[in-house]
């Protein structure tokens, strides 16, 4: 989160206009009860007895990884909000000085392009020029786009348009598909898609790949996808889960409603049912803690006393504006709707996540 916060300071200085070809918006604002990077919900449950201390913990790390997912989105929009400043409104070809790591960075507009298949009206490539003999070609950024509406793609490579904020993660790719067009019931969505995060040793949570869908309809975002954590464990040895989740809040009341899996990492599953109900947060961790109970005591926890230190890790989890609150019981009728329309939703195959990779044009 420091890395992400540090790029959307200043990819160049910041200018409060919108002008020429670039487009205006690039990004879905997510309900801060399902997106934040604040730790509200993880101080909160580490204020509460023991016994009720893990699924609640869980539930509560959602919070931060939807935030890294909106976080690359918002990356996107602040650098196009940048380069703004150089009224970008035709087919050029110009060269500027990175703010922050005073490298020089070449940029490019393309009229009439195509990626994926997909014809857009313009591209717009960013390189770092010292860095262009490499294998990526020294890419930052790369926008696919149309104006109206707007629709779009965007590539970044953090590493290449910011050494200084960046340097521990030369790997990380991230790509944003964002679209005004509607697509089923939104009116909008975008896809996220973040890969090559670094995975230090002793970091339980390490994100190393994401993926997931934001949809809008009038005040409801739908959310949808996988994070994948591989050095994540629980109570045995075992390391590498998959946070799948499905999440759905309304934008003015900031509240919202979610499930989690915890399915292997590898896991090659597309199925809901197995994904959020063989794969739910309390079967998971049953499952961990008396594996642990038969190595370390040679017996079975106690069900009762497994069950209320559990209680917090019944599907689905319900948030407010401070972060998760139960999980099970529903909070008031304010959270029919969220509830119901969660039901509808469904991850990613958790082994794609664990493989993604993505390239430039």
């Amino acid at each position: 989160m420091i890395m992400f916060q540090s790029c959307t300071e200043g990819f160049l200085h910041r200018v409060e206009k919108e002008e020429g070809i670039l487009p205006a918006r690039f990004k879905i604002d997510i309900p801060a009860s399902i997106s934040s990077e604040d730790n509200t919900s993880l101080k909160s449950a580490s204020s509460i007895s023991i016994d009720t201390l893990k699924g609640r913990i869980i539930y509560a790390h959602l919070n931060r990884f939807v935030a890294i997912g909106e976080r690359a989105a918002d990356m996107v929009q602040d650098i196009l909000l940048s380069i703004s400043a150089y009224d970008i409104n035709e087919a050029m070809t110009l060269s500027f000085i990175g703010d922050r790591d005073g490298r020089v960075k070449n940029l490019e507009v393309t009229e009439g392009v195509e990626y994926a298949g997909v014809g857009y009206e313009f591209r717009l490539t960013i390189t770092d020029a010292d860095s262009e003999a490499e294998a990526d070609g020294g890419r930052a950024l790369q926008v696919f786009w149309d104006r109206d509406p707007i629709r779009g793609v965007a590539i970044v490579k953090p590493y290449n348009s910011d050494r200084e904020a960046f340097y521990e993660s030369p790997e990380a790719v991230f790509r944003i598909v964002y679209s005004e067009e509607g697509e089923d019931e939104y009116e909008s969505f975008m896809t996220v898609e973040i890969a090559g995060m670094p995975v230090p040793r002793l970091d339980n949570y390490a994100l190393r790949s994401l993926k997931m869908f934001v949809g809008k309809k009038n005040n409801r975002v739908d959310v949808y996808g996988n994070s994948d954590h591989p050095n994540a464990s629980f109570f045995t040895d075992y390391q590498g889960f998959n946070w799948s989740f499905v999440a759905s809040g309304y934008t003015d009341e900031n509240i919202a409603v979610a499930e989690v899996g915890l399915p292997p990492c590898g896991l090659d599953e597309s199925s809901r049912d197995v994904l959020l109900g063989y794969y739910s947060i309390k079967n998971v961790l049953i499952q961990e803690i008396t594996l642990w109970f038969l190595d370390l005591f040679g017996i079975t926890p106690d069900t009762d006393v497994l069950e209320r230190y559990l209680q917090n890790s019944d599907a689905p989890g319900f948030f407010n504006a401070n972060g998760f609150i139960q999980g099970g019981i529903s909070p008031g009728s304010q959270y029919d709707i969220l509830q119901e329309q969660v039901n509808f939703l469904r991850p990613y195959n958790p082994k794609d996540i664990n493989e993604l990779v993505i390239h430039f044009q």
